[in-house]
């Protein structure tokens, strides 16, 4: 019987964050997807190089693909260097895939990477959100709300 996955994904070495998607989108729901790597790419990442901010994710062809990440060539990889922009596969169950699929074709929504980490067994892993673009309002009320929550624990840190 397979055990159930955290609620929070073990991550040991986080190589690259895409803290701008918490912004332009409102996230949903959050999954852990491995990546099929070459050996470059793999080195490349171990040096914490590699970008997700301009990057997202599709459903297609029975898979899910990680499209415009950019994972730097290895330094020392001569000839078996890897394309620094080439579209990744996403190692996920086919239950997810298919969910995905679903939210993705019917509701409108998105599937933006959060986050490039090594978990624990050194296993590169995607962290993956199904989110809503956010409009300009939207992005308005998130600032006033989170500059209010800063305001509030400023006072109540004063008055004890």
């Amino acid at each position: 019987m397979p055990r159930p996955k955290p609620a929070i994904f073990d991550k040991k070495k986080i190589v690259a964050e895409n803290r701008r998607a918490r912004f332009d989108y409102s996230i949903d729901t959050t999954y852990e997807a491995g990546i099929v790597l070459t050996g470059t790419e793999v080195k490349s990442l171990r040096f914490g190089e590699g970008s997700i901010a301009e990057s997202y994710a599709e459903v297609s062809e029975g898979g899910v693909w990680l499209v415009n990440s950019n994972i730097p060539e290895f330094s020392h990889g001569n000839r078996f260097n890897h394309e620094p922009k080439r579209p990744r596969k996403l190692l996920l169950h086919e239950r997810e895939v298919r969910k995905l699929h679903g939210a993705v074709a019917r509701e409108g929504m998105t599937l933006v990477p959060l986050m490039i980490y090594f978990n624990s067994q050194g296993r590169a892993k995607v962290e993956l959100a199904l989110a809503k673009g956010r409009k300009a309002h939207d992005k308005r009320d998130a600032i006033k709300e989170r500059d209010w929550k800063r305001e509030a624990g400023r006072l109540m840190r004063e008055r004890g």
